[in-house]
C-alpha cells in the first residue's frame, strides 16, 4: 500500500520510516526544502535513538522516499496523513490548526484517485469535520474519507512506541476509512496489538484527555514531594507505595521539576480552550497548568536557596546539567530548565549548562547561559550544580573530579538520580526533590 506523510517532523518522520519498515511505500512529504535535502543526505532534523539507521535502511530499500511536492507524493496514495503542527496559537491558547487546514485544502485540489485523509496531528474536537468540509469544497471528485489516527509516542522511546503499541486509536466514519486503516495497521493487528475503532470526535478527544491525565499524574506527585519536604517522607517510597495499587499505576509518577515537551504544555491548554467553547469547566486541569508553570520558576528558587538566596546570588555561578525537557531527545520545548536558567539569570547568577543533544537548539533560547563542550567543563568553578535531566550520562559523574572543579560541593538534584546519604559521605551539601 502507498502511504504518504505530510509533515516530516518528529511525528511524520518516525510514522512514515516504522510504516516503511512494515513493508509499505512511503512518502514523507515537507515544504522545508532544507529539511528533504538533509534527508536525502541521511541527516535527521530530529535526534531519536535509532531513527537515522531506520531511515536509512527504508531508503535503501526503496520503501521511504522523501519530497516538497504534495501533488506527486499523494499520487495513487490510499492513506494520505496529515502529521504537521498544531502550535499553542499566539494570544489565546487555542490549537493553532492553519498548517492542517492548508494541507487538507491542497490535498483536495491534488487527489488522483480514492484516499482516506487521516488526522495524525494532535488536533481538537471538531477538527475533522471542518477538513471534512474544506476537502469538499475543493470540489475534488475522487471518493475520500476523514480519519482520526491520533500519536501516542513518546520522545526518546518512538519507535518501539509505534512498533509495540499500548492501543491504536483510529477515529472512523464510514466503512471506507476504517477499512483502509485496517489495511494499513495491518502488521500490527496480526501482532494481536488492540485497536480501537470509535467515532471521529471521540478519537481526537483520546488523545487530548490521555495526556491531560498524564500531566496530572505528574503535578500531583509533584506535589506530594513539596508535602514530603515538608513532614519528612520519602517522594519516592511513597510514589511506590501508590503505584503499586493497579488502579494507579507506577508510570509518571516520578517528581521533578514540572512537565514540558512538545505535547502536555500545548494540549492540556488546548483541552481547557475546548472545555471553554463547549461551555464544561476542566477544573483540574486547569489547576495543572497554572501548578506546573509555577513549579517550573520554584526550581530555579530552589537552586537560588542553596547558594544562599537571591540577596546572596548575585555575580556566583551556577552549572546546569541537563536543558532538554527529558533525556534522548533534542526538544527544548516548554523545558523546564529554562525556566530554571531565567530565574537564576534574572537574580545575576552566572550559568553554564551541558546537554549531551539540546544545546544547538538550547543556545537561542537561553542567550546568557555559557554553553560547554563536556559536563566538567560547564562544573568548572560552579558554586552550585544543579541537575535538570536525567541523561545517562550524569548518573555516574566522577564525585572526586567534580569537587576538584567547583568552587563549592553543592548539588541540587531535580531529579532524584543520586542517593542523598552516599552525597553526604562523599561530602556534598545535597538538595533534592520530596526527600529529607
Amino acid at each position: 500500500m502507498k502511504i504518504a506523510m505530510v509533515g516530516s517532523g518528529y511525528v511524520g518522520l518516525v510514522s512514515g520510516a516504522c510504516f516503511a519498515d512494515f513493508g509499505h511505500d512511503v512518502v514523507c512529504i515537507d515544504k522545508d526544502q532544507s529539511k528533504i535535502d538533509r534527508l536525502h543526505e541521511g541527516v535527521m532534523p530530529i535526534y531519536e535513538p535509532g531513527l537515522d539507521a531506520l531511515v536509512e535502511s527504508n531508503v535503501k530499500a526503496g520503501r521511504l522516499s522523501f519530497t516538497t511536492s504534495l501533488a506527486e507524493g499523494i499520487k495513487d496514495a490510499a492513506a494520505i496523513f496529515i502529521a504537521v503542527g498544531t502550535p499553542s496559537r499566539r494570544g489565546d491558547g487555542h490549537a493553532d490548526l492553519s498548517f492542517v487546514y492548508a494541507v487538507a485544502k491542497e490535498v483536495g485540489e491534488s487527489l488522483s484517485g480514492p484516499a482516506v485523509v487521516v488526522t495524525k496531528s494532535t488536533v481538537p474536537v471538531g477538527t475533522g469535520d471542518e477538513v471534512e468540509r474544506i476537502l469538499k469544497d475543493s470540489g475534488t471528485a475522487h471518493q475520500f474519507s476523514v480519519v482520526s489516527n491520533p500519536e501516542f509516542l513518546r520522545e526518546g522511546a518512538a519507535i518501539g512506541d509505534f512498533k509495540r503499541p499500548d492501543r491504536i486509536v483510529i477515529g472512523a466514519e464510514d466503512d471506507f476509512g476504517r477499512d483502509v486503516m485496517r489495511e494499513v495497521y495491518r502488521p500490527l493487528f496480526l501482532n494481536e496489538s488492540p485497536i480501537l475503532f470509535t467515532e471521529r470526535r471521540t478519537s481526537e478527544l483520546i488523545k487530548y484527555a490521555a495526556n491531560a491525565f498524564l500531566a496530572t499524574k505528574i503535578t500531583f506527585i509533584n506535589e506530594m514531594a513539596d508535602l514530603c519536604e515538608k513532614v519528612g517522607a520519602n517522594v519516592q517510597d511513597v510514589s511506590r507505595g501508590i503505584g503499586m495499587d493497579n488502579r494507579i499505576g507506577s508510570k509518571f509518577l516520578h517528581a521533578g521539576p514540572g512537565y514540558g515537551g512538545s505535547c502536555f504544555p500545548k494540549d492540556t491548554l488546548a483541552l481547557l480552550k475546548t472545555a471553554e467553547d463547549y461551555d464544561s469547566p476542566t477544573r483540574i486541569v486547569e489547576a495543572v497548568v497554572k501548578t506546573n508553570e509555577s513549579r517550573k520558576r520554584a526550581m530555579g528558587r530552589k537552586v537560588l536557596d542553596a547558594l544562599g538566596g537571591a540577596e546572596n546570588a548575585r555575580g556566583k555561578k551556577a552549572a546546569l546539567l541537563g536543558l532538554t525537557f527529558k533525556p534522548n531527545t533534542d526538544d527544548m520545548r516548554d523545558s523546564p530548565a529554562i525556566a530554571v536558567a531565567q530565574t537564576l539569570t534574572d537574580a545575576g547568577v552566572i550559568v553554564s549548562a551541558y546537554d549531551p543533544e539540546g544545546m544547538e537548539i538550547a543556545h537561542p533560547l537561553m542567550p546568557d547561559v555559557i554553553m560547554c563542550d563536556d559536563p566538567y567543563a560547564a562544573l568548572e568553578g560552579a558554586d552550585v550544580t544543579a541537575i535538570v535531566t536525567e541523561w545517562d550520562a550524569f548518573r555516574a559523574l566522577d564525585l572526586g573530579r567534580v569537587k576538584e572543579l567547583v568552587n563549592a560541593p553543592v548539588m541540587v538534584d531535580l531529579r532524584n538520580i543520586y542517593n542523598p546519604d552516599d552525597m553526604r559521605a562523599s561530602g556534598f551539601t545535597y538538595t533534592s526533590i520530596g526527600r529529607a
